[in-house]
């Protein structure tokens, strides 16, 4: 994955506090990390210290921290995002929780998401949209685990800012040594992650140290405090500079005289004129109207619902992309096959062989795994190889279509480089990636019978552990065939005919097994097809 684009180890940040007021721009942020290392209590701090809770329900947090025994400590803060009646039993967060909230200088939506390692897939749909990560990191503990884990998905689902809030500096008495100690362990462990800054802010999310103000007990600190950096933080929009890419979402066709392209505007500008090309279909038209529900558009940007209308009459349908002419040459591309970066988020493994339907953007098609290329290990970030996928593991994994898809590489696009795969007999989400790159074919899949890799041909013949499974397999099959001849000897008295007959059946069945799977899989796979969803033809 990329080089770390941070600050060295060194020295602590430099403050940000008194940076120049900016726009009130939009910061989507979360907290993760390991269990218990505070990050309800930090999120439910850092509202109260922004004026975001009203009295009343200061007076109803007071009355549940003294209920649940906890009054001895002051307001339980975690309270105001552990809303199940199970989280606060427990004293932790299993769902994630979304609050609103604003300063003078920016505003703000934050994602509560769970550190336990069951729950990891709820801390990666958090962490999807978010523009930078708060990973907490227990003072007295240290960089355990899943704190290695978060930071992984986080890297993996483009978050490009951290903060380390190093919480409960109080357990350590402020001890500037342990805190750089625990800087320089996390730094070292994150050495190949693509953030583009980490920024290290010790803190109580209790007491409220450095949260909104520098504390005294920590005079050795002179870099920002948590809610001033979150003020500050530049977060660009990255997806205004590109090509114009839309996803159609919808065929607007509501009487004869007039159909349009309903979507959102994924990336880059239009303007009236300009010309377009149509994927996966590669045809090219010009727009005539950008409508909108506030009327006509002369150019329209990124984020805005638009309505296009083209010269001509093109078979566009829900799931094809719109792009400016010539950006299939540059970004997004049409693909039956990719590398992908995977995280399984299902009960059940990822294994070579298995299909599984794939949303990416608007669009939906079959997708098979052809081959686990390695795994990732959570420890030291290495590649390992894989026989299979596990729940909560990372790995890159090769996935083939059974139709072309307009695809883009996560860091251009993250509305056509992210994508889920579901189970298609549970309905579970089986796992969640990014696109890292496609494979070399390009044009429609071939009816592929025999010539499948070695790995696909044993997952599908013996199962996912075909290792285990094939010794027996062989045996019963040979067994079987021995029989045959010994029938086929008694009957004719031939040895030659009985050793043909076991030959045979030891051989061609097997072929004709694996021919007919073929055969099925790709009837199958067709009969379940999904059908355009608005009629999108001419």
């Amino acid at each position: 994955m990329g080089a770390l684009a941070a600050e060295t180890a060194a020295p602590l940040p430099a403050a940000a506090n008194d940076a120049a007021p900016a726009s009130r721009s939009l910061l989507r942020f979360i907290t993760c990390g390991s269990v218990d290392d505070g990050k309800s209590t930090l999120l439910g701090r850092l509202l109260y210290e922004a004026g975001a809770i009203p009295d009343d329900v200061i007076a109803t947090l007071e009355a549940d921290s003294a209920r649940i025994g906890r009054a001895d400590r002051g307001l339980d803060y975690s309270l105001l995002l552990d809303g199940l009646q199970a989280e606060r039993e427990q004293g932790i967060t299993i769902d994630v929780a979304y609050r609103y909230f604003s300063t003078a200088r920016r505003a703000f939506i934050v994602a509560d998401t769970p550190g336990h390692e069951q729950y990891t897939r709820n801390m990666a749909t958090g962490a999807s949209t978010a523009d930078l990560a708060i990973i907490l990191i227990d003072a007295g503990k240290g960089v355990l685990p899943q704190t290695r884990r978060h930071a992984l998905i986080a890297a993996f689902v483009g978050v490009r800012h951290l903060v380390v809030a190093i919480n409960k500096i109080d357990l350590v008495d402020c001890d500037a040594g342990r805190i750089r100690a625990i800087e320089t362990a996390f730094r070292s462990a994150i050495t190949g992650l693509a953030f583009d800054s980490v920024t290290v802010i010790p803190l109580s999310a209790r007491d409220g140290d450095n949260l909104a103000a520098l504390s005294p007990r920590t005079p050795w600190y002179d870099g920002p405090t948590l809610l001033g950096w979150l003020e500050a933080v530049g977060v660009d929009g990255a997806a205004g500079g590109r090509g114009f890419i839309m996803p159609v979402q919808w065929v607007n066709r509501p009487d004869a005289a007039f159909r349009g392209f309903a979507g959102t505007i994924a990336a880059g500008s239009l303007a009236v004129g300009d010309s377009v090309d149509i994927l996966p279909s590669r045809q090219t038209a010009r727009v005539t109207r950008i409508v909108t529900f506030d009327g006509d558009l002369q150019r329209a940007g990124a984020g805005t619902a638009v309505t296009l209308v083209l010269d001509r009459e093109i078979d566009v349908s829900r799931g094809d992309v719109i792009v400016a002419a010539g950006t299939a040459q540059r970004a997004v591309r049409v693909r039956t096959s990719l590398d992908a970066k995977v995280l399984v988020t299902g009960q059940a493994a990822l294994v070579p062989g298995a299909t599984y339907l794939l949303r990416l953007g608007t669009a939906s098609a079959n997708a098979t795994v052809e081959r686990v290329v390695h795994g990732i290990d959570i420890a030291t970030y290495e590649e390992r190889d894989r026989a299979s996928v596990e729940t909560n593991e990372l790995a890159v994994v090769r996935l083939r279509f059974d139709r072309p898809l307009a695809v883009a590489s996560y860091a251009v696009s993250q509305g056509l480089g992210a994508f889920i795969l579901i189970d298609k007999v549970t309905h579970e989400t089986a796992a969640m990636g990014t696109v890292l790159g496609e494979a070399a074919s390009a044009h429609r899949p071939r009816l592929q019978l025999v010539g499948q890799s070695f790995e696909q041909a044993m997952v599908r013949t013996y199962g996912g552990d075909w290792r285990r499974n094939l010794v027996p397999a062989t045996t019963w099959r040979l067994g079987s065939a021995l029989l045959l001849g010994v029938v086929v000897g008694v009957l004719t008295g031939h040895p030659g005919y009985a050793a043909a007959a076991a030959a045979a059946d030891a051989l061609v069945r097997p072929l004709l097994r694996h021919l007919h799977r073929g055969l099925w899989s790709r009837w199958s796979a067709r009969r379940e097809a999904p059908l355009a969803e608005n009629g999108g033809g001419i």
